[in-house]
Parts: C-alpha cells; structure tokens; sequence
C-alpha cells in the first residue's frame, strides 16, 4: 500500500511504473478534446481535488493535462493515463471512458498530494453495468442531499447505475393514503435526481414492485380486492406465514389497470429505458386464493409467467424493457427460454454459497440477458456480515464473468424496520464496485486500507470488525444475524441452541475493544458507527438476561428499558442525519415492542 497506485479503488487492470513523477501546477492547465457536455463532467471530477487548481484551456499546446477521445482505445468505458514529468494525458473510447479517466486521476491526485507517479494505466470494466439498488420502501426514504452524496460516492467508485427500491413511496397521484405517512419520492425529486445521475454516468433506473411485496397496498381496504389472497396467510418457505395480503391476483384484469395507472405516473420521470418491475417472492400464489384453480390446472410457473408477459407488455408499450427478479422462474427452468428475450433476469441471492454458477448457466443458456445480484449483507443484522458479504460479492462477480452476465447489481436491503444505518453498508458498495469493475485486480484487495482511504475516515477497520461480530455468538442464520433476532423478537421466539451467555459475553468484548479505539469525530460516519455499538451492545445485553433468567427481575427490566429507550433516541436522531421523517415513526414501532416486555 506504499504507492498511490496501490490505494486505487477500484484498482486498475493494468498499471506499468514509470520514471520520475508530475508535480501539480498551481494553476494547472488542462485541455479535453471533448464535448462540453464531457467536459463538464471531466472538470466536476477534478475540481473536488484538494489544494488542487485547474484552469482550462481551448488549446492543447503547452496544456499540462490533456483528455481526449479516440477510437485507437478499445472497449466501451475504456481508458488509458499516461503520466510522466513533463504532462498528464487520458484518453478514452468514449464519454464515459473520459470520465472514468478523471475520476482515476483525481483518485490519484488525492492519495499523492498532488505528486503524481510516472505510470501507465490501462483500464476497462468486466462488467458492462455496475449498479446498486438501494430499499427505500422499508423504512427509510433518504433526503435529497444523502441521496446526491450517495451519487457522487458511487460515481467515484465507477459505479453507473442506480435504482431505488419502491413499494409505496412515490408520490402517486390520488393514491395518497398508501404513501402520506412515508415522506415519497416525488416527480419533480426523480427528474432532478435523474439529471444529477446523467451528468455523472449513472443511469438511475425506474423500480416498482408489480407482483409481489405489496402489503402496504393490498392491506388497505381501497386495494383489497386486487389481492391474490386478500384474507393473508400466504405460507412462508422458510416457515410462517405472511399477516397482510402481498400479491397481486394475476387473473384479475385490474391488476393490470392498476399497474398501469402508476406507471404511468412514474416512468415519465425517468430517462431510462430499463423499468425494474421487481416480481419477487410471490408465495401468495402458493397460499390458495383466487387464482387457486388456474394454479392447480396449469401449474404456478405458468401462471407467473403469463402475469409476467402481461406486465412485460404495459412496460414496452411505454417504451421501457424490464428487469425482473429471477426467483420465481428459475425454479422453473423449463419456463426459462419462454421468457420475453428483451427481458432481464436480476440473478439475486445473498448467502456466500448461493448458486450463481448453477442458475448463471442456465440464464445463459437460454439467452436470456443476465445480472447477478448480491447483497451488502447489512439488512437483519444490526452491523453486517462482512465475511458472508466478502464471499457472497466475489462469487456473483466470478460466476457472473464465467457466464457472460452482462451486469452486476448490488442490493441493499431494509426488511423490519432499517435499523442497520448506511455506514453498515459502504464496506459492500466498494468491496462490490471493485469486483465488478474487476474481479482478477480486485477480489483480494486490502479492503480496510481503502475504506479510510476513500470513504470511511478512519472507521473502515471498526465498521468490518463490528460486522462479523455476529460470528461469534454461536450460531449463523440465512439473511440475519441471531445479534438481530434476539434484539428485535419477543422473548418468547427461542435462541439458537448454541447461543449462550458466554458466547454473548465475547461478544460484547470484541464490541467493547472495537468502541475503545475508535477515532475522536462526530461526523455522520462517527455517528453511525456509534449507533451500530449500541444496537450491538442492547442485543447482547438482552440475550445474556433472556438466557439467565434476568428479564424477570425488576432492577435488570428498569437496566434493559433505560437502554432501549436511549436506543430507540439516538436511533431517531441518526435516522434523521440522513433520512426524511416519513418511516421512522413505524421503525421505532418494533423497538417500542421490546420496550414494552421490559415495562409490562
């Protein structure tokens, strides 16, 4: 990690050192043989160096950095910086190529201190899209300013495509009782959203759940009758059942004039030609409801499958190509080549040994158009699984270039109330942006290192530490963590079996010594990482008393309310150094659950 060139991220897929070293001028001319557009976006990168000063020029002679776009660089998004004393010249094949160039060199420039190494690099992505798609529908809408951070972070890690995750949380025109209490998305925040995104090579992509997950619709009395099983009781493959109706009925014809209401609302706001319509987890059509004998006679494959076309259809007569959560029909493969061939299937799964290599083959067997999609395995966890995400990340990037997926698609969860806050998931952003910009240059990179170096001031090293914490408790849950399941169910859901007081005890001993080393801040990762210590700590807390009998005595109650109560303030008040008011009041909800246990 000595050389800049070694503090990259993503590092580069070539790198040859050369002679000597460039010394920033102050000013620094700079010339992009470009169109203004481009150069708008070149010079935005550049001028967010510190202590640096650029002054473009219209002429190339005498200019100390040169862009310029060529042919001669092969690829789409492809580029090439030469560095010697004397000048700083990038070239690209095309806008986005250029713009990679800059951000590479501002990179560079940063880690230096304006002293830039004499070198050669040579770059191009493995993957055509690199995106993440952020929950905004469980719970936690971010304000405008987190979400044009977000962009700007992203963009620096070459990242060039977002999608927020929506259930109920546009501002749909006369749907306001699903969405008043949520603080929405609305038109006008999308289109300047979309704009920012364009002018930084990111495509922001329309996402609506269409199918499935939409209990904050079909619960209301107004949606009911949409509902494939309106009564709710859907069964739950990993046991359960769903409380609230969650699936649309495909055989009622207004579904249909349902979902084209909204997309009509929506999708104009948006220049993107890719519509993410979700589809996901549709286990109401298991559940014996209206369509119960469509099921029985042609099978649930069918049955999805000819909702999904019909969707497919509203989408292309609005001029956009869906993305589709693949869960459903890769269960049934041999529905799998019947698929619209413009369509494509979002390959998402989040455990380290999911199977990408088994599900890729057949999407590419079929010619279906592919991503994989993994997890920042932050959701249900209260600081994260920083192994599981590690392994889960790198295998979607492995399998995914072993069977020509043509994108990689970072997720990021919210389920039961967001309460993991958004440092927990910077660690998966960069790790996941590297692999998919290059896997063979990235997979083992020093992530610790290049988290302080780029995004988490000093707090990489803890933020990845308090998420494998969880590993040390005794037993390992599927998408959870039992840290989580012990601070958000009530006491009567039984602990794992290998959970005990002492492994808890660990816990709080590897929490401890991580909280006595942090950095003296408050910034808003200070915060944040101080909000994870603290859910951490009540999990802990609340296990070791469940476990040894504590939560029926009335002084250890009076220790476990007083620390909700603190944790359920400083919560709120680390929601709101990012988020909008709207969901916050139903996150707290699950925690005043606990609380009341503890007050009964």
């Amino acid at each position: 990690m000595n050389s800049p060139l070694n503090s990259l991220l993503p590092l580069p897929r070539s790198v040859r050192l050369g002679e000597g070293a460039f010394t920033l001028k102050n000013p620094c001319t700079v010339f992009c043989h470009a169109d203004p557009l481009t150069t708008a976006a070149v010079r935005r990168v550049l001028e967010d160096v510190p202590g640096a000063c650029w002054r473009f020029s219209d002429a190339a002679s005498h200019a100390d950095v040169v862009f310029r776009l060529t042919a001669e660089t092969p690829g789409q998004q492809s580029y090439r910086i030469l560095i010697n004393r004397e000048v700083i010249e990038a070239v690209a094949h095309d806008a986005a190529g250029l713009f990679y160039a800059a951000v590479t060199l501002a990179q560079l420039a940063r880690l230096s201190d304006n002293l830039l190494p004499g070198c050669e690099i040579a770059d191009s992505p493995d993957f055509p899209v690199r995106g993440v798609m952020l929950d905004i529908s469980r719970d936690k809408v971010p304000s405008m300013e987190t979400l044009y951070w977000l962009v700007d972070m992203l963009a620096g890690l070459k990242v060039n495509q977002l999608q927020l995750y929506t259930e109920h949380t546009f501002a749909y025109r006369g749907h306001e009782e699903v969405w008043r209490e949520a603080s929405p998305m609305t038109g006008e925040e999308v289109r300047l959203l979309d704009s920012y995104c364009r002018a930084r090579h990111i495509e922001l992509v329309p996402n609506q759940n269409s199918f499935g997950h939409l209990e904050r619709w079909l619960g209301l009395p107004r949606y009911n009758h949409l509902a494939e099983l309106p009564q709710g009781g859907a069964p739950l493959p990993w046991g359960g059942k769903r409380d609230k109706p969650d699936t649309l009925c495909p055989t009622d014809p207004r579904s249909l004039d349902f979902l084209a209401d909204l997309y009509d609302q929506l999708l104009p706001n948006f220049s993107s030609r890719l519509f993410n319509v979700g589809c996901d987890e549709t286990f109401d059509l298991r559940g014996g409801g209206r369509s119960a004998d469509l099921v029985r006679e042609r099978g649930e494959g069918r049955v999805y499958l000819d909702f999904l076309k019909k969707i497919h259809a509203l989408a292309a007569a609005r001029g956009r190509r869906i993305a589709f959560w693949g869960d459903i029909i890769i269960r049934h493969p041999e529905l799998v080549p019947e698929l619209p061939q413009d369509a494509v299937a979002l390959e998402w799964g989040y455990e380290d040994n999911h199977p990408f290599d088994a599900h890729g083959a057949l999407f590419a067997a079929s010619g279906i158009p592919f991503y994989v999609c993994p997890g920042t395995s932050s959701w249900n966890s209260l600081a994260g699984r920083t192994s599981n995400m590690v392994a889960n990340m790198a295998s979607a990037a492995s399998n995914g270039l072993k069977h020509g997926a043509c994108g990689y698609l970072m997720t990021d969860w919210g389920d039961r109330g967001h309460w993991q806050p958004l440092a927990v998931s910077l660690p998966g952003f960069a790790y996941g942006a590297a692999v998919a910009w290059g896997y063979a240059r990235n997979a083992n990179l020093l992530l610790h290192e290049l988290l302080d170096r780029h995004l988490t001031e000093g707090f990489g090293r803890t933020l990845l530490a308090l998420g494998d914490a969880y590993l040390l408790c005794g037993a390992l849950q599927a998408n959870s963590t039992e840290l989580f399941k012990i601070l958000a169910s009530p006491r009567s859901r039984p602990l794992s079996d290998n959970v005990t007081a002492a492994s808890l005890r660990s816990v709080l001993e590897c929490v401890d010594a991580q909280a006595g080393s942090l950095p003296s801040a408050r910034s808003i990762i200070a915060q944040e990482t101080g909000q994870v210590i603290r859910l951490l700590r009540a999990a802990c807390h609340r296990g070791i008393a469940l476990i040894e009998g504590g939560v029926d005595d009335d002084r250890t109650r009076r220790v476990l309310a007083r620390e909700t109560e603190d944790l359920m303030a400083a919560h709120a008040a680390v929601w709101r150094l990012r988020n909008r008011e709207g969901g916050l009041k139903d996150s707290l909800a699950r925690m005043e659950v606990i609380l009341g246990e503890y007050k009964a």
